[in-house]
């Protein structure tokens, strides 16, 4: 007699569950940054900014290899705005000088402003950021109101009126854009590692690493910090076009760099006086501006989709 219990198992072989669930034990798990520079890898966005911005960071440190003519050297009334021949490719300015080579070593000053106030940023905005974000309390609200008060200075308004001091008015250099720049962008760096800091010290591995005998600001340094950069490093990487913005516009309202410096900015308000006559000659250091702000803007938003946990495949 047939038990009414009984059930039909079929052989495992005429099922396809042992292929499709098999697990390479073998392998350890992805973290988020090994997981990040896989996407990042297979991206033609990140290829192409990180090969531009590898290409402009050669031109800055060796401008020599690209030029063999001196930006301030060799201008000539004669050749004033006069068009391309051999060995000048971009013509001549309206002073004579030739634009390719001050094009050329203008990405020096450009990058050199834009990395060192990101550098600044990064120390201040994180510092006070991950303290208020960490401790709270008073720490967190006179912090948060310092904050408030820079940030509700415009970048560009702000840099306007503190240039006009006696002191930064005649001490134009690439520290003086860098200091005033990095005075009035910290607080939104700070403002995204607080967040970040206060979605990470509830985690379990902070709670562990206290429990352990870590200290509280050994626990922040070890462990928050780490697990909440990758907003801080989006933020970064699409701030760092921005500096550079900011002092091409400084150097063009002639607050900035001094003229003694080549830069993007010098160089396009120096061409106004040829807009109508040759408008490439501001045509060229402004194409150049554009392509450096637009990598790092690609590389940024490349970076942020590869660090986003919600198009992370789980």
């Amino acid at each position: 007699m047939t038990s009414n219990n009984s059930h039909f198992v079929a052989p495992i072989e005429e099922t396809p569950l042992l292929a499709t669930d098999a697990v390479k034990t073998d392998q350890a798990p992805l973290s988020l940054w090994s997981d990040a520079w896989r996407k990042l890898r297979r991206r033609p966005l990140f290829i192409i900014s990180a090969l531009l911005i590898l290409a402009l960071t050669v031109v800055a440190l060796f401008p020599g290899l690209f030029t063999s003519v001196a930006p301030n050297e060799g201008c000539e009334l004669a050749n004033s705005e006069g068009g391309p021949t051999a060995g000048h490719p971009f013509g001549f300015t309206f002073q004579g000088c030739d634009i390719y080579s001050r094009v050329i070593h203008g990405t020096q000053a450009s990058l050199s402003v834009g990395i060192l106030s990101v550098l600044c940023v990064l120390v201040i905005g994180v510092t006070f950021g991950a303290l208020a974000g960490y401790y709270g309390g008073w720490i967190d609200a006179v912090l948060a109101r310092l904050g408030d008060i820079f940030f509700a200075l415009p970048l560009i308004l702000g840099a306007l009126v503190i240039t006009q001091l006696p002191f930064f008015r005649e001490n134009k250099s690439v520290w003086t854009v860098v200091f005033v720049i990095s005075l009035l962008a910290w607080p939104q760096m700070a403002r995204i590692t607080r967040g970040a800091v206060i979605e990470v010290r509830n985690s379990d591995f902070v709670t562990a690493a206290r429990s352990l005998g870590v200290s509280r600001f050994g626990a922040l340094v070890r462990h928050v910090l780490p697990n909440a950069l990758a907003p801080i490093i989006v933020l970064a990487t699409l701030e760092l076009g921005v500096f550079i913005v900011a002092e091409a516009t400084l150097s063009f309202l002639g607050i900035g760099l001094p003229q003694s410096i080549m830069s993007w900015g010098n160089d396009i308000a120096g061409a106004q006086a040829s807009i109508r006559t040759r408008p490439e000659i501001m045509l060229f250091p402004a194409a150049a501006l554009s392509i450096t702000v637009l990598s790092f803007i690609m590389l940024g938003d490349a970076v942020r989709d590869a660090l986003d946990p919600k198009s992370r495949q789980r």
